[in-house]
């Protein structure tokens, strides 16, 4: 689409003013939206995403491509063009042509005139979408795009984009104004006359006198040094029972990408999640910032302004100096060293008035799974194959899942692994999902075998049942046995008694000669006393 009007070097000089605040009215009044109030030709086409537009003040990133209104090209690289002299990039104010360097990056004959790399960047969004003409006041408004060849030898050739603030002077004021109000993304075209440009004396060789210049931009990001941390909550779970603080240790999966779409790295395509502490200083202060008050299974989007993120310099050769940084985030989990087990009792039968204590043991099915809900391991094969476990065969805080549970009542433990297990991802939260099948009463710590009662009189002599005083492994086993039988004692319990039995032996037989003297024999009582070691 095309706005039609004479061009400025031919205008009267008379209604120039007034025509130029006309068409500054039309923009700012059409900003936003597609067509221009008052100005059916001025055709607006943003970028699908813009939570804001470029103000005055803003650093910008752009590539561009010059070219005179006949399209002859005057970047000082297009074929045929003789350089210019080392005065700074066209496009800055003609006062400051003579400046080295301007904030945010170096200027001169390495860096001339803000200009676009061969073909639009294959990451954006549809270029039909994008495409946003322009027309300063005198000149007309081209809203096809330019063909390929005009984009040859630009500023994507030149390896980076042109860094600039807008608004402040160190542009021409042609592009200022032009440069306003664009989405991240957006592709516009802008003309701009003369007077707004090099005007009557034009620019050496390249630019005559009194030349309308067209720039084609493709604005790559923007930021105002104020800007803080932008969040976008993509996705938020219904019920969120903790949300993450300074100090929590937190598991997720991130795409990182550019402004425009350009992926730098994803946690996704190394299969592993980003395990870090938030808030202390491990991570780029806007993550630090932009991952407090998640929940479990939240997604997130942080857009990070550089001077939260790698700042002028970039990082390696994916992020550029200056580049505002977008992370789409999955919080997988987080938890804090000093949490707690959380359990939350899901079923408990009537009546229920014997619970499972410390060193009682349990026989229970499991499902266990991380809290994105994969699934890692399960008891339950088969109905008729209960998973057997004591203390020390589970996690710790598994365990203390379990305790106080009823017989039948199911209940989820929540523990935190610091290890990683076959399956187990390290630093993972789990939850153990139980069913509690039976139990056995334990026995005090240090103890294989307690009396209900008080011990036999004459212990030695009953436990020597052929009377040659010696008690070898068989009598020592058959004489145990008898006292679990007769209800007047209990082993610790164990899914195999005999090698309970074998290892209370074998503390007895002190000389390791495979028989038990009187002097050898003693209780755990006589040992606490003694401050030998454990025994009975």
């Amino acid at each position: 689409m095309t706005h039609t009007s004479t061009p400025l070097q031919h205008c009267h000089q008379s209604w120039l003013l007034p025509l130029l605040l006309y068409g500054l009215r039309l923009q700012l009044r059409g900003a936003g939206r597609e067509g221009g109030l008052n100005d059916p030709s001025m055709k607006w086409v943003w970028a699908r995403r813009c939570n804001r537009t470029v103000e005055n003040s803003d650093f910008v990133r752009y590539h561009y491509n010059g070219t005179l209104l006949d399209g002859t090209p005057f970047d000082s690289r297009a074929p045929g063009m003789h350089p210019l002299p080392d005065t700074g990039p066209l496009g800055l104010a003609g006062t400051q042509g003579q400046q080295g360097q301007q904030p945010g990056h170096t200027v001169g004959a390495a860096s001339l005139c803000p200009a676009l790399q061969q073909g639009w960047c294959s990451s954006m969004i549809p270029q039909s979408s994008l495409w946003h003409s322009t027309a300063l006041p005198g000149a007309a408004a081209v809203a096809s795009k330019p063909s390929s060849s005009s984009f040859s030898n630009t500023s994507y050739s030149k390896g980076s984009t042109y860094d600039t603030y807008v608004g402040t002077g160190w542009l021409i004021k042609g592009m200022d104004q032009g440069l306003l109000g664009m989405c991240a993304g957006e592709k516009r075209s802008i003309i701009i006359p003369p007077f707004l440009a090099y005007g009557e004396k034009g620019y050496g060789t390249v630019i005559p006198p009194q030349a309308s210049l067209v720039f084609s931009v493709l604005l790559v990001d923007f930021h105002n040094p104020k800007d803080g941390v932008f969040l976008e909550h993509l996705e938020v779970p219904e019920t969120c029972k903790r949300r993450a603080v300074t100090g929590d240790f937190v598991r997720y999966h991130y795409n990182g990408t550019l402004m425009d779409g350009t992926l730098f790295d994803s946690s996704y395509s190394r299969n592993q999640t980003y395990n870090t502490y938030i808030g202390k200083g491990y991570i780029i202060p806007g993550m630090d910032q932009g991952l407090q008050g998640v929940c479990i299974g939240e997604h997130r989007r942080v857009v990070i302004p550089p001077h939260l993120a790698y700042g002028e310099n970039g990082a390696g050769d994916k992020i550029p100096g200056s580049a505002v940084l977008i992370f789409d985030v999955h919080i997988i989990d987080f938890h804090n060293p000093a949490d707690p087990v959380e359990i939350e009792t899901v079923f408990r039968p009537e009546g229920c008035n014997v619970t499972s204590r410390h060193r009682d043991f349990v026989r229970y099915h499991y499902n266990c799974s991380l809290l994105d809900g994969t699934r890692l391991f399960s008891s339950c094969v088969t109905p008729q194959h209960p998973y057997v476990c004591k203390a020390n065969w589970v996690v710790p805080p598994c365990w203390a899942g379990l305790h106080p549970s009823c017989r039948g009542c199911g209940a989820q433990g929540f523990a935190c692994a610091v290890f990683p297990a076959r399956g187990v991802p390290g630093s993972a939260v789990l939850r153990f999902e139980v069913e509690l099948i039976s139990m056995e009463e334990g026995v005090p710590e240090g103890y294989l075998f307690i009396w209900h009662g008080e011990p036999p009189a004459n212990l030695y002599e009953q436990m020597d049942l052929n009377k040659d005083r010696e008690i070898p492994a068989e009598e020592f086993s058959t004489f145990i046995k008898s006292q679990v039988a007769e209800g007047k004692g209990r082993l610790m319990p164990s899914s195999d008694p005999e090698k309970v039995i074998a290892d209370m032996f074998q503390n007895q037989d002190r000389n390791q000669d495979g028989k038990i003297t009187p002097e050898e024999l003693k209780l755990k009582s006589d040992e606490d006393q003694e401050k030998i070691h454990e025994e009975l």
